[in-house]
This record gives structure tokens, C-alpha cells and sequence, in this order.
């Protein structure tokens, strides 16, 4: 029997919804006993900052593990033998991949990739400015590294369609 990732997802929501917490990703890596089953959850409307008291705490993490990891356990969502599971928080250059990532995070900056170029560019680093329409406005004259700020005569913003984003995440603030 194969792992099936979207039930083992529908269990870590169902564990983080009864806990006031929401799923960020759920991955899987390695194979055989060195299979290692990662969640990462958050608390709702947290603030992307290092000093933000209301975001996910150590207590969260071992809470949600304990109880996610009897369900996955008792259902057997995980077949074939041992595994690691690892919960954690996203951090602070969490991925950002549904559009209402995008929505919670307007004002700060990101780091991305598009599937297709966008002014001769795939790679982009800038405030987000909004996110309307499934748009986003980057501002590259916020990139922190100056080889991705806009040369001059370049346009200092960028619309990027959100189904054209391939990787996103957060760029940390420090």
C-alpha cells in the first residue's frame, strides 16, 4: 500500500483545526526506516516577525505531534514500517504556495521563482506589495542582495501572475 499525502494532510489539518493551528506543508522524504514524515504548521494570522508572541510555540509542536501521530498511527496513513515525524514550524523564510500565503504576507519581502520568464527574468526578490486578481506587485527596489534590485531604466515593479509562481518564500527581515 502507498503513502497517500492527502490523507495524511486531511489528518494533520483535522489535528491542527481542534488545536487553533493550520498546516503549512506536508512532506515526505527518504525511504525504508530512514523515511522521515515532516508537518509544518503556524497559527493563524501570526506575523512574520522573530519577536511575534502569538506565533507557533515549542508546546504547539509537541502537542500536535503527540495527537497526529496516534491517528496516523492507529489508521496506518503511513505504511511500511518506521518512520521519523518531525513538526516544526515553517520559520522565517517560510514558502509561501497558496494565494492566501500571499494575502497574509502583503508588506513584506519575498524571494521567487517563475515557471515562465517575466521581462526576460525568472528570479525575483522585492516587497510584496498586493496580491489582487491573482497578481502580485513586487517592488525590486526593496531586494536586500543589489544584484536582484532593478537596473537602472528598469521598471522598479513587477506584476507576476500567481499561477506563474513556481517557488516563493519569505526573505527574513534581520
Amino acid at each position: 500500500m502507498a503513502l497517500d499525502l492527502d490523507r495524511v494532510r486531511q489528518i494533520a489539518e483535522r489535528v491542527a483545526g481542534s488545536n487553533g493551528l493550520e498546516v503549512v506543508e506536508v512532506e515526505v522524504s527518504g525511504a525504508g526506516k530512514h523515511r522521515a514524515l515532516r508537518v509544518f504548521i503556524d497559527r493563524p494570522g501570526a506575523a512574520p516577525a522573530a519577536n511575534r508572541p502569538d506565533g507557533v510555540t515549542h508546546e504547539d509542536c509537541s502537542k500536535f505531534s503527540r495527537e497526529f501521530g496516534t491517528i496516523v498511527d492507529v489508521e496506518d496513513a503511513v505504511p511500511g514500517g518506521s518512520y521519523v515525524l518531525e513538526v516544526s514550524s515553517p520559520g522565517l523564510d517560510r514558502k509561501l504556495t497558496k494565494a492566501s500565503d500571499f494575502e497574509r504576507f502583503r508588506g513584506q519581502r519575498v524571494k521567487l521563482m517563475t515557471r515562465e520568464p517575466v521581462n526576460g527574468n525568472r528570479h525575483f526578490e522585492g516587497k510584496l506589495e498586493s496580491f489582487e486578481n491573482g497578481k502580485l506587485l513586487l517592488d525590486l527596489s526593496a531586494a536586500r542582495k543589489k544584484k536582484m534590485r532593478p537596473k537602472e531604466g528598469d521598471a522598479a515593479k513587477v506584476e507576476i501572475e500567481f499561477k506563474n509562481v513556481e517557488k516563493a518564500n519569505l526573505v527574513p527581515e534581520i
